[in-house]
């Protein structure tokens, strides 16, 4: 069987990207359990990460007009050296910063990681559409891959930051992922082949705003998926984790850290794991554009059931006990299933709403709304997490998923929006 062409650049593609998003899940675990320890309320440790966040939602809206403009691989190489940046400038934290001067200087920080990770995703969710084959359902599987394993890596990357935190200590642990980093972009740079399209010097920015109803609905619906899992993910989750599994000792810390980290990890290879499952668990291949529309609206159905189940099994519990753990993280897991098969759904039915031409367009203004999604789910996370504990988490976390099917019910095909296919 012969390869597509330009299969060699989605392989370097998705390396670098496998790359940066271990670093990235393992400088989140780094960042959120480092400074739990230093006392930081929940609502702080959201806001170390709300300029990530919100570094995401531009980025992702420009980054498509600059790819357009500049051609993917100059985006892809910035994605990487933003983030070696953003490391090398967490390991200038000193301890005797006031705590205001230390979160403003870590939410600067995470903002130009926010920047990198989202120039960095863009460049690769925009090669699938370029390079995959378009018979078989190649899209979908190319797409499937891509996704699937990047969350399967970055999963490891949490327990990663976690079991480094506690061997090595902040710093070092950092310092060894901006190096790792660097010497992958290097390869990277050395040994990219071609495939991947040049800029075009007449992209408008304008043409950034999509005219497409399908993905101005697809991009409301992703904004609302993303942030019902961020809102427990991000804070809620691990914070009461801590809660249940550390006595306060240092002992007693590694051992939360190591198990904080370890479920982080393992719901997130799941995750990765079904979306690289997906085209199979959906057959994906012997179905209409309709029948995938339909799926969509059906399973992100499906997924409201768990958060608000597992809400009312918290909230009813008087106290944590080793029973209700496992049932939180059995539901979770449950949960990240069901979640992953929803963004294959999206991830799948984005490029295929958008044509080789307005790609990198429709595919930044879709992953803004992603962004935005995140950003509304992490500053949740630490509000409903001080208001209401996990409960309200969770709660908040099956009202979003109902707007998210709201949004999934407007999709049209492209044959009853006249759009040819």
């Amino acid at each position: 069987m012969t390869r597509p062409t330009g299969f060699a650049a989605y392989i370097t593609v998705t390396a670098a990207y496998w790359a940066f998003m271990l670093t990235d899940g393992a400088l989140r675990m780094l960042v959120l359990l480092h400074f739990h320890t230093l006392g930081f309320s929940p609502v702080q440790l959201a806001y170390l990460f709300v300029l990530y966040e919100i570094a995401g939602v531009v980025t992702n809206l420009s980054a498509g007009w600059i790819a357009a403009r500049f051609g993917l691989t100059s985006t892809l190489y910035a994605g990487l050296t933003l983030q070696i940046i953003a490391l090398l400038a967490l390991t200038q934290l000193n301890p005797l910063w006031s705590v205001s001067f230390s979160v403003v200087f870590v939410m600067l920080v995470q903002g130009l990681s926010g920047v990198a990770k989202d120039l960095a995703k863009m460049s690769s969710k925009s090669a699938v559409k370029i390079l995959a084959p378009s018979e078989g359902g190649g899209l979908f599987r190319w797409v499937a891959l891509l996704t699937g394993s990047k969350n399967a890596v970055k999963g490891c990357g949490f327990l990663l930051g976690a079991v480094l935190l506690a061997v090595l200590g902040f710093v070092p642990s950092v310092l060894t992922m901006a190096a790792i980093l660097f010497a992958i972009l290097i390869g990277v740079i050395l040994g990219m082949p071609a495939g991947l399209p040049v800029g075009r010097k007449d992209a408008k920015f304008s043409e950034v705003f999509s005219k497409n109803r399908n993905i101005n609905w697809l991009s409301a619906a992703r904004l609302f998926l993303f942030g019902a899992r961020d809102v427990w993910f991000v804070v809620g989750i691990p914070i009461y984790f801590y809660a249940v599994l550390s006595d306060g000792s240092e002992a007693g810390n590694r051992t939360a850290f190591f198990m904080i980290g370890t479920f982080m990890a393992v719901w997130t290879i799941l995750y990765g794991i079904v979306q690289g499952w997906a085209p199979r668990i959906l057959n994906a291949t012997a179905r209409t554009e309709a029948g995938m529309l339909a799926q969509a609206k059906r399973w992100v159905a499906m997924l409201i059931v768990v958060p608000a189940l597992l809400a009312g099994l918290v909230s009813v519990s008087a106290e944590p006990s080793n029973v209700l753990t496992a049932t939180i993280v059995l539901g979770l897991l449950v949960f990240g299933g069901i979640f992953a098969v929803n963004s294959a759904l999206h991830s799948f039915l984005i490029l295929n709403f958008t044509d080789a031409k307005r790609v990198t367009m429709d595919v930044g203004f879709y992953y803004m709304a992603n962004a935005a999604g995140r950003l509304v789910g992490t500053v949740l996370s630490g509000l409903t997490y001080q208001l209401g504990g996990l409960a309200l988490c969770l709660a908040t976390a099956a009202l979003m998923i109902g707007l998210s099917w709201v949004g999934v019910s407007q999709l049209r095909t492209r044959e009853r929006q006249g759009i040819a296919a």
